[in-house]
């Protein structure tokens, strides 16, 4: 099993959902981040005043995949984030050692 964390723009994020679900992903944890890459913030004037926002808003989704859902996965986030600009985002792949259903005690992929 795989972990996936997406970090995407946040008007990008129903895309990102949209291609999941089709995909046949049907849980994710999401929330609201801010950070920055290579895109190293904007410049904004306001009255008069130039000044830089450095953290950027991104959206990020996590993900725990099984191994053979792994790559569907992540071609629809890539399709569902993708605008060809900086700022896209980024995909993270980290092993995930086990699972446990609280409600069923139900461990591994069964708990996925």
């Amino acid at each position: 099993m795989k972990r996936i964390i997406a970090i995407v723009r946040p008007e990008k994020f129903d895309d990102v959902k949209n291609e999941l679900v089709k995909a046949g992903c049907e849980g994710m944890t999401v929330c609201e981040v801010k950070g920055r890459g290579s895109q190293r913030g904007v410049r904004e004037s306001y009255r008069g005043s130039s000044y830089c926002i450095d953290l950027i808003p991104k959206t990020r989704v996590e993900i725990v995949a099984k191994d053979d859902e792994l790559e569907l996965y992540i071609e629809a986030i890539k399709k569902g984030a993708y605008t060809g600009n900086i700022g896209d985002g980024k995909i993270f792949i980290q092993p995930v050692e086990n699972v446990i259903r609280i409600r069923t005690g139900e461990d591994g992929e069964k708990a996925v």
